[in-house]
């Protein structure tokens, strides 16, 4: 019979938020596969864990999760940590739980605190619908990519950044997306928490004056969409019904897809297009 995987939350920054089950099963598993083991021994000490850790991080991810999936099959109980909060969000453990399903084992969490879940319901943006993008990648083109797919996302966005990157972060994201309402936190849980509702524009004022410390996590508005269909509509009605139309037929619509396009733009029926465009022609 093989073991089981428990995805085990770890606080990230107060150890108050260490759940009694959290210590009691990093004290039952027969091995704790930990992302680095030199801060994660300090969390056992501090509730006198005896149980024998092994690395698992970013860059041995495939084989070393290939090691410890062999355990759980063995019939090994195994628990996984991060430095800090949830495990398999942004980190190694993603892999280790996908390989563990495959071989059929059993996969459960511990749950306890999440840094972006922390970060959101303190932000005072919408909660009930938000996009999770962890830290942006440091690959140009892919960087790229995401934040063009940022640029018309209507969710609240969050975004974790080291404070040496913050700057220039915060200055890409005022670039792509406008002057958004954003929340900035900061050590979240820890002695110098501290959350900050701002914009891009004086969160980088702000720290042109002031160097970042400490971890942070990026709440942002997500695109406003009546501003937007305003924005939008202003812009189809500075046209003229003819002017508006023909932009259509130049993008290779038929004259009847261009009038329902054009009406559907400007906010008017079909026929109100129509004539003004049949009697332009008569």
């Amino acid at each position: 019979m093989s073991g089981i995987l428990y995805l085990v939350a770890t606080p990230i920054g107060n150890l108050e938020d260490m759940t009694y089950r959290a210590v009691r099963i990093l004290s039952e598993v027969d091995l704790i596969a930990a992302e680095d083991t030199r801060n994660s021994i300090r969390l056992l000490n501090h509730f006198e864990i005896k149980t024998p850790m092994t690395s698992y991080h970013e860059f041995n991810k495939y084989d070393k999760a290939k090691v410890l999936v062999d355990k759980l099959l063995e019939g090994k109980n195994i628990a996984v940590i991060t430095d800090a909060g949830t495990p398999g969000i942004s980190d190694p453990g993603e892999e280790l739980v996908k390989q563990s399903l495959e071989a059929g084992i059993t996969v459960t969490s511990v749950p306890g605190a999440c840094a972006a879940v922390s970060a959101l319901i303190t932000s005072g943006l919408p909660t009930r619908r938000f996009a999770f993008e962890a830290f942006l990648p440091h690959d140009k083109k892919e960087k790229a990519r995401i934040l063009e797919e940022l640029k018309e996302e209507t969710r609240t966005i969050i975004i974790y950044e080291a404070p040496h990157r913050l700057k220039k972060t915060l200055a890409l994201l005022f670039d792509v997306l406008g002057d958004r309402k954003i929340t900035l936190t900061r050590e979240l849980t820890k002695k110098h928490e501290t959350i900050e509702q701002t914009t891009f524009s004086e969160a980088i004022s702000h720290y042109e004056e002031n160097e970042p410390r400490g971890e942070y996590v990026i709440v942002i508005a997500g695109m406003d969409v009546a501003a937007m269909q305003a924005e939008q509509r202003a812009e189809y009605e500075a046209m003229t019904v003819e002017e508006h139309v023909a932009m259509y037929l130049e993008q290779g619509m038929s004259k009847k897809e261009a009038i329902r396009q054009a009406a559907t733009d400007r906010g008017v029926p079909k026929r109100d297009i129509y004539n003004v465009v049949e009697r332009k022609e008569r």
